[in-house]
């Protein structure tokens, strides 16, 4: 009987017609896949994906959150459609439909998800974007949901040799209000129980750092403990940048692709991480950007970085991510000086784990009474967003497979991801995921703030080739 927890009830409560919560995936294959082929073998492997296969069944007065309800029936011809690229097909005009199917809401009388078989993409190749609701699955749910529908081969793989599980239905209408009374009166608990946690650490948590206040007390506690300032905090507030603030409800997508081998070898060479590479070119490219359109701040910017907790032992239901923020060095104009800001940066980002509670964000849902969550989520997204968002960027690195993957027997050739930006994290998101040899780096604007995505995305490879040649002129 799984019920979404607090965290997952997060992401659709502060949903609004510019703050939309679908994470994706854009895969470009090689040919041109049928849409009854991809629904036959979704109907062959949809009984061992459960997220696929949930609808939402809210509370009654919206008293608790919602629970998952399994469903049995469904209507893969909604879920699975299919649109057409004019001529020529090219990349642009891929992400321009991604950029409108990106901005839609999903249907929440519905399990969250819908696929799209994008034909007409020139060179004999066609886009495949998958959408699904952050409510649903964290990011690394989200390619464990993908994987489920892949093969390692062009044979379709046989189903698991096990029975899937089903899902114990949900309490009736009675029963959720038992339950919602039950949670509403253990509320005060845990919301005493987050606070003596989090005053010692205000200061390191992006939406409760912002509290007038907040540093002078989380200072005091933690002189009381005997601690210190906590590592590798950035400096607050973030630097004002022409993607800082409210989105709009307009997305503008772009993408590129970078030699995982190239990004290796500066890795061995400097002595650092895969991590701190990738993080560093987007820094680059973010430096350049800025540099053309207003300027570049004299001091880092503040990333949002999400963080598996997977990572680190934890396995419960639901999202279990948390966002910790990290000085991104665009003011740095060498990119070796870059380089070993942005690794410093996330050396001690990694400190801060056992410091911070990870689990804040999750506790922090968890303190608030469902019932007063929507109003909550939506008035504090508009009231940071408006005066000072603690947040410049989310940037995100997702390792994933180095050998090929079909679908339906045709090659996936690329997989780019679409993520999220809100009023509180800024108008842009560039996520990475490793595929085949292959960053593949997925580019997520707000239409108002970056129109041209593709603008920003192009300063990628160079930022590369420029850590390549400081690579080239070390001593041998």
């Amino acid at each position: 009987m799984p019920q979404l927890t607090a965290l997952d009830a997060q992401f659709l409560q502060f949903e609004t017609d510019t703050n939309i919560a679908n994470i994706a995936g854009l895969a470009i294959v090689d040919g041109d896949l049928n849409r009854a082929d991809l629904q036959a073998l979704l109907e062959r492997r949809l009984p061992y994906v459960p997220a696929l296969r949930r609808r939402l069944a809210p509370v009654p007065l919206g008293l608790d959150h919602p629970y998952w309800a399994q469903e049995d029936d469904l209507d893969l011809d909604y879920h699975v459609r299919e649109i057409g690229l004019p001529p020529p097909g090219d990349e642009r005009q891929l992400a321009e439909q991604v950029s409108r199917l990106h901005a839609r809401r999903l249907d929440r009388g519905r399990p969250l998800w819908e696929i799209y078989l994008i034909h007409g993409l020139s060179g004999g190749r066609m886009g495949l974007y998958t959408k699904i609701h952050h409510a649903a699955v964290d990011g690394v749910g989200g390619a464990d949901v993908l994987a489920a529908l892949l093969d390692l081969g062009p044979e379709p793989a046989e189903p698991p040799p096990y029975e899937p599980e089903h899902d114990a239905p949900p309490p009736g209408p009675a029963g959720m209000l038992a339950r919602g009374l039950v949670r509403l009166a253990g509320n005060p608990a845990h919301a005493l129980r987050f606070a003596a946690q989090a005053v010692p650490v205000l200061d390191e948590i992006p939406l409760l750092s912002r509290l007038p206040g907040a540093g002078v007390v989380s200072g005091f506690a933690r002189r009381l403990a005997g601690h210190g300032r906590a590592p590798g905090l950035p400096t607050l507030p973030a630097p004002k940048t022409p993607f800082s603030g409210p989105v709009s409800r307009h997305r503008r997508f772009a993408f590129a692709s970078l030699p995982l081998e190239e990004i290796k070898e500066v890795r061995k060479a400097f002595g650092v991480t895969v991590n701190d590479v990738v993080m560093t070119v987007c820094a680059g490219a973010l430096r350049t950007w800025l540099a053309a359109h207003g300027g570049v701040p004299r001091r880092p910017l503040v990333a949002g970085v999400p963080f598996s907790l997977r990572d680190v032992g934890v396995d419960e239901p639901g999202n279990q991510v948390t966002l910790m923020t990290a000085p991104l060095a665009v003011h740095v104009a060498d990119p070796v000086a870059r380089l070993h800001h942005v690794r410093h940066a996330m050396h001690r980002i990694k400190d801060r784990f056992s410091v911070a509670p990870a689990r804040w964000l999750r506790e922090f849902s968890e303190s608030m009474p469902a019932a007063l969550m929507g109003l909550a989520s939506r008035s504090a997204f508009g009231l940071i967003g408006q005066a000072s968002p603690p947040i410049n960027v989310i940037v995100s690195n997702v390792p994933g497979p180095q050998f090929p993957l079909y679908v339906c027997g045709a090659r996936l050739l690329s997989l780019y991801p679409v993520s999220v930006i809100s009023d509180v994290s800024g108008g842009v998101n560039i996520t990475a995921f490793s595929y085949d040899g292959s960053l593949h780096v997925g580019v997520l604007t707000d239409r108002e703030m970056v129109p041209d995505a593709w603008e920003l995305a192009g300063y990628l490879p160079g930022s590369l080739a420029e850590l390549r040649a400081a690579q080239a002129s070390l001593p041998h």
